[in-house]
Parts: C-alpha cells; structure tokens; sequence
C-alpha cells in the first residue's frame, strides 16, 4: 500500500493475519471472534490509521447505517464450523469493500415473526436484532435456507434491499447460485459410469423444521429448500428410485448418522453414498470406518463443495464449487443496488461447479 493510499479493511486483515471477513466482525462487534483476534485487528488498524467504518457518520450524510446484514441457516457458531460458510463471507466482504461497510450476521432461526418478551414481569423485553428490526442498509441471504422464504417476506416487508446466495427468492431479488442440479448429475452419472446401480442419497434440510429421516415422498414434496431439491433431482435423473435419509443440517454429525443408518444392515447396503455437502459426506465416511466398511471397496462416496474438511484422510470425490466467487459476487450486486436505489436488480448469476474425482468413489465390488 503506498503512503498517499487510504487504508482498507483488506489491509488491515493482512496485517493482523485474518481473513477480511474476521475483520469486519471484529469491528462490528458481530460473531464468534475472540478478544485476542479483535485487539490484534484493531492495532493493526491503528497501526495503519484505518478508523473502520463509521455508521452514525454514515447516517447523517446519507441516511444509512453503514452495516450489511448476513442472514444465517444456522445459529452463528455452528456456521463458522462451516468452511464453505466462511468462504462466502470472506466474498461478501470483498464485495463490499467500495462501500466501507460492517457486517452483520443475523441468523433465520426464530428470526421471523417472535415476539421476545420480559417473562419476570410480563414487560415486552428489548428485541434481539433480527430480519425484523436490525439497522441494515441490505441484507444477504447465505445458505440453503428451507426458511428462506419467511425470511424474504420479512425483508420485503422492510423494504430492504436483498441478494441471495442459493435460493430463489423472486423476481426482484438477484440470486447468486450454483448449477445444483447438472453438478449432481454429473457426479451422480460417474458413479453409474463406474458401475454402480444402487446409491443412496443424504440430503439437506428439506423442510423448515429440518426433519431428520427416512427420505419419504411426502418429505421431498413439501421441501421448501431450492438447493436439497435441486440436488436431489439432478441425482434422481440417474438413479431413479434411490432412497435416502434427510439430514438436520450440513454437518459430520448429521453425516453420520445417516450413515450409521444406511450402512448398518449388510443385506442392503447401497454401493454408493450421494451426500449433498462434503460435511454430510465426512460424517458418513466416519461411519463406513465405524462399521467396519471399506471405502471404496465396499462403498463408494461422493460429496459435493470442494473444501477442506479438518481430520479428513481421504480425497474426497466431489463436485467443487466456487464459494468465495459466489460470496464475492453477492456483495457486488449489494453495491450496486445501493448505489442505484431505484433502478433494475442487479442480474442474477449462476457459477458451475467442477467434478474432483479424488479416491472415495470405484466400481462396486463384483458379486
């Protein structure tokens, strides 16, 4: 950075050795950031005289609050447990650079219509800030959310400004998304080009209440997840009649779970696992490992995001996409709506995602 420049959030992350996207929560006062990490953030910035953004300058110069919110599928610590999670975030937040803005993270679970009242004395409490009434100039929307839409109404209703990452949202609303349904193909079609007839499908949350279970009909019907669905269709269309388990969220405990289920009974083990998240994938490795099943001898996996998944021996066999692109993506459609109140929404994008065939995914054994 040159002496003349004026110093960004980016450089004040590189100095303290952060991602950008710990930086911004750092100064909003947002998420899981320990003490230690903040000081070190915010010497860094005295360091290189970056006063982080000011939302009550801010306000008086153009009416707003200088902070955009990111809304969660799951409470913020278990996000941040998520690597694909934080990838996004450190997309947004570069984004957003040209607007010196804070981030937020709100997340969709009781967000919506909860009225949070004083049970000692019956007195309506101070509302933790939601969708509802947090000071946001915009919001994104991160995740596969089957309650993405309460959440939108709930903005609409607000009249703010909103993107989403997976998940249509409406018309009005950019979407930043993912070839869900070809990428599932096409990992799914290479499992049949290996010789496998019978998978087995671990998904997403389907429903807002994130039914954990056997994948029935009535479950896929009333999904309001646009991103398990799409994933599932595009399995289906290769392997028509494949069963499965839903799984409560996208992590290696849900994984494996499900797998302890479907790899329990010898008799009818499927050959093939399709699990919609690496971390779902991870948790059923662990339980092939558990119960004794070889991978990929007896069973083969298939993941889907492209992350690095802590703990993990194998080389995962997945469809990797881009999410940081995604989140990066996200943020510029934010500037340019507050930068044009009253025209058009920005396009929305689709990215497509790759097939990594690493070790986890052979023909079935013969016989």
């Amino acid at each position: 950075m040159s002496e003349s420049a004026r110093p960004t959030l980016s450089d004040v992350a590189a100095r303290a050795g952060v991602s950008a996207s710990t930086a911004s929560l750092a100064f909003s006062g947002s998420g899981p950031v320990s003490d230690a990490t903040k000081q070190r953030v915010l010497a860094a910035a005295a360091e290189l005289g970056y006063a982080g953004p000011d939302p009550r300058a801010r306000s008086l110069r153009r009416g707003r609050s200088g902070i955009v919110g990111v809304v969660l599928e799951q409470r913020v610590r278990t996000a941040f447990l998520d690597p694909v999670k934080i990838q996004m975030l450190d997309g947004i937040t570069e984004g957003i650079a040209p607007l010196g803005a804070g981030l937020l993270l709100l997340t969709d679970v009781g967000a919506v219509d909860l009225p949070l009242v004083d049970t000692t004395g019956g007195v309506p409490a101070t509302p933790a800030l939601s969708v509802e009434n947090a000071p946001v100039d915009a919001v994104v929307l991160i995740g596969c959310s089957p309650r993405l839409s309460q959440t939108v109404a709930a903005l609409r209703r607000r009249g703010i400004p909103t993107v989403a990452i997976e998940g249509a949202a409406g018309s009005d609303i950019p979407e930043i998304s993912i070839d869900n349904r070809d990428a599932t193909r096409r990992g799914a079609q290479h499992l049949r080009d290996l010789g496998h007839t019978d998978a087995a499908i671990v998904t997403l949350p389907l429903d807002p209440a994130r039914t954990r279970g056997p994948l029935t009909q009535a479950l896929e019907a009333g999904s309001t997840s646009d991103t398990a669905s799409e994933r599932l269709r595009g399995a289906r269309e290769v392997f028509p009649h494949a069963t499965g388990r839903a799984a409560a969220a996208s992590s290696i405990e849900e994984g494996l779970e499900a797998g302890r289920v479907l790899l329990a009974d010898p008799a009818n083990r499927p050959t093939a696992i399709i699990a919609q998240s690496d971390l779902l994938a991870a948790g059923v490795l662990q339980a092939a490992e558990e119960l004794g099943v070889a991978v990929p001898a007896e069973v083969s996996v298939l993941g889907f995001d492209g992350i690095r998944v802590d703990g993990l021996q194998h080389d995962l066999t997945t469809l990797v996409q881009p999410s940081v692109a995604k989140g990066r993506a996200a943020g510029e459609a934010v500037v340019r709506m507050l930068a044009d109140d009253d025209g058009e929404p920005p396009a929305s994008r689709c990215f497509t995602s790759v097939l990594h065939v690493g070790e986890t995914t052979a023909p079935p054994r013969a016989g």
